[in-house]
């Protein structure tokens, strides 16, 4: 496996948040994650995304970082969102969430944030269990998705 530093609007992130927002719709039944992302948000230092490839060049998992800060949405200063984590349904269960949320918060720790935060749903069970055994802690709710009854907040201090 070997995971690299990508654009956030490489053809390959394209296609892997496109697989992503389908299975939001899926899960939820609207329209997929609705949340502003720039591909800036994600250029070194001030973010980081991730792609883990197979031994043949195939795109199999995602994540990344952005900073935020302390205003309307409920961020604090310092914090580092993750956002875009999934893996494809054929590589679940390989440890590539793992490994990419660990050199996720490895990189933000470099840049200086001190928070990572995340959004997930109520109806992501495997995302939950892999941010609370990742000593992922419920926190108050900010983004997007703050008002939404479904949303899940989680924290963890870097």
């Amino acid at each position: 496996m070997l995971i690299r530093p990508v654009p956030y609007d490489h053809p390959d992130a394209v296609k892997l948040d496109t697989e992503v927002q389908v299975e939001y719709q899926v899960r939820y039944g609207d329209g997929g994650d609705a949340t502003f992302v720039d591909p800036a948000h994600f250029a070194p230092p001030a973010g980081l995304y991730l792609i883990a490839y197979d031994e043949h060049g195939r795109p199999l998992a995602t994540g990344g970082w952005r900073s935020q800060e302390a205003g309307d949405e409920g961020y604090l200063d310092g914090d580092a969102e993750l956002k875009r984590m999934y893996v494809i349904p054929e590589a679940r269960g390989l440890g590539l969430a793992r490994r990419i949320l660990a050199r996720l918060e490895s990189d933000a720790r470099t840049a200086g944030r001190t928070r990572m935060v995340l959004e997930t749903g109520s109806k992501q069970p495997e995302a939950v269990a892999l941010y609370t055994s990742s000593g992922y802690e419920p926190c108050a709710k900010f983004g997007y998705y703050r008002f939404h009854e479904l949303s899940l907040c989680f924290a963890k201090p870097l």
